[in-house]
């Protein structure tokens, strides 16, 4: 990880921290509140320590790392636009997507993980 890189990230993480100080839910009820800034730190603190090994791989990673970034930036920016610190769900029906030349289930799976948006992908993978 170059030192650019490692800066931005640290840049993020104190980002977010910032961000759980001055959080309030939309609700505006403090019990909703505590739980929302919880789930913040408890997210973030997850998501950074689970792709804290990705830049001990080859600096061929680069673009992986760069991915962490963009889908922590967009988690970041929706949260705030929206008010709310969950992410957002996508809503597609089953079977829903255009199959290649009727190839069945499997192009299904494939083309619904090939849609999901940028500030999803780590979701799925630590619920």
């Amino acid at each position: 990880m170059t030192t650019a890189t490692r800066q931005e990230v640290l840049g993020l993480y104190r980002r977010i921290f910032r961000l759980v100080r001055k959080w309030q839910a939309a609700s505006g009820q403090m019990e909703d509140t505590i739980k929302e800034k919880q789930y913040i730190l408890n997210e973030a603190r997850t998501l950074f320590q689970k792709n804290k090994n990705v830049s001990v791989q080859p600096l061929t990673d680069t673009d992986l790392i760069k991915q962490h970034i963009d889908e922590c930036t967009a988690r970041i920016e929706i949260g705030l636009h929206y008010q709310i610190p969950y992410p957002r769900p996508i809503h597609l029906p089953p079977m829903g997507l255009t199959p290649l030349r009727g190839r069945g289930l499997r192009s299904q799976e494939k083309l619904r993980k090939l849609s999901k948006p940028v500030y999803l992908k780590s979701h799925d993978e630590i619920s």
